[in-house]
């Protein structure tokens, strides 16, 4: 059985229409009364006046109510501009030690620069290039656990200047270079621990963002924890007056799991593999309620066939709550599995489900 997901607000809906949102094409079409034409949120067609629009969860609905496809987006077709651009981020992922364009890519797959760049962004949350550097970080990253010496590990990965390792790429692993295959030795990782409606919980954050936010019995099993991930680096307790941040990001966690606010959008670290870091982007791309399978996920990446490893990428989530995999459940509506205990699932989800009723 395919979970079917609900659909948005009408309020999100109104917003994706008006910023032509790409992410948004898969999860409903919206039509004009007033042309009797129905169209993906992306449409590059004339805005239509608010109160002329009506919203259907698919192309099946809105032709059973008498509305026609539009020829300029062609919602119905297969295959949709997200669709293209995962057919663009395995391609990138094919030739990620070749230099890219933004002109290479848009006349191969029939998209100006700016509209590939609009589109790519609007899927993954990244440029092309940001994306092409993320996998060729990550090919960097295993060459240095490998004993690979740092100049020759930068030209294998396809980097092609140390700059663009200490610079852009520096900044996806959070570390230097050096640093990261030292074990973290000569970064320092601030942490905070705190009582949460949900138990326990220890953040920590890189220079660059959030690295780790996770559940457990106690702050001593948590240091522990985190101290495994990165066994050579500084780790520091946060004490306000030097990571001030780390403490307003826990506060504000806390205050999303006690349902008071919207999940905060925080700065992340992400560490993993380029299929990790996809299925973790297309979990941020879901919305307080919604649930997806495992296999949605799977389809939702342009993999498929690839479930279990879906599965696999939902467990090695390092970033409880933040990064939701929460939201990801069995095929058959069953609750499934979760790292921090069914209960807390359990939890956030009724909690989410409140928020978006109420």
């Amino acid at each position: 059985m395919t979970l079917t997901k609900a659909i948005p607000s009408e309020q999100r809906m109104r917003k994706a229409i008006a910023d032509r949102d790409t992410t948004y094409d898969r999860r409903f079409v919206y039509a004009v009364v007033t042309t009797g034409i129905y169209c993906r949120p992306s449409c590059a067609s004339r805005p239509a006046r608010p109160e002329n629009l009506r919203f259907y969860a698919d192309c099946d609905a809105a032709t059973a109510a008498g509305f026609r496809a539009c020829k300029r987006c062609r919602p119905s077709d297969k295959h949709s501009m997200q669709d293209k651009m995962i057919e663009v981020a395995r391609y990138i992922e094919s030739k990620s030690d070749e230099r890219l364009t933004l002109s290479d890519l848009g006349d191969k797959y029939d998209l100006s620069p700016s509209q590939l760049q609009r589109a790519f962004k609007g899927s993954f949350g990244v440029s092309p290039r940001q994306y092409q550097d993320a996998i060729r970080t990550n090919q960097f990253r295993s060459l240095l656990k490998d004993g690979d010496d740092i100049s020759g590990a930068i030209y294998q990965a396809g980097f092609g200047s140390t700059s663009r390792v200490y610079g852009d790429a520096a900044r996806h692993v959070g570390m230097t270079p050096s640093a990261y295959r030292s074990g973290g030795a000569g970064e320092t990782i601030h942490y905070a621990c705190r009582q949460t409606v949900l138990g326990p919980m220890l953040m920590a954050a890189t220079r660059a963002g959030i690295c780790f936010a996770q559940f457990g019995n106690d702050e001593s099993q948590l240091l522990q924890t985190l101290s495994n991930e990165f066994p050579k680096a500084l780790i520091v307790a946060s004490n306000a007056s030097e990571s001030p941040e780390l403490d307003d990001w826990i506060a504000a966690l806390n205050k999303h799991l006690s349902n008071k606010s919207p999940r905060p959008d925080l700065p992340l670290d992400l560490r993993g593999t380029a299929f990790q870091i996809m299925v973790w982007r297309f979990l941020l791309g879901t919305d307080d309620g919604d649930v997806v399978s495992y296999g949605e996920v799977a389809s939702g990446i342009g993999k498929p066939r690839a479930v279990r490893a879906a599965a696999s990428a939902c467990g090695a989530n390092k970033i409880a709550v933040l990064i939701p995999c929460h939201r990801v459940l069995r095929s058959d509506g069953k609750i499934g599995g979760y790292r921090w205990g069914l209960d807390r699932k359990r939890a956030l989800l009724d909690d989410e489900r409140m928020r978006r009723s109420g």
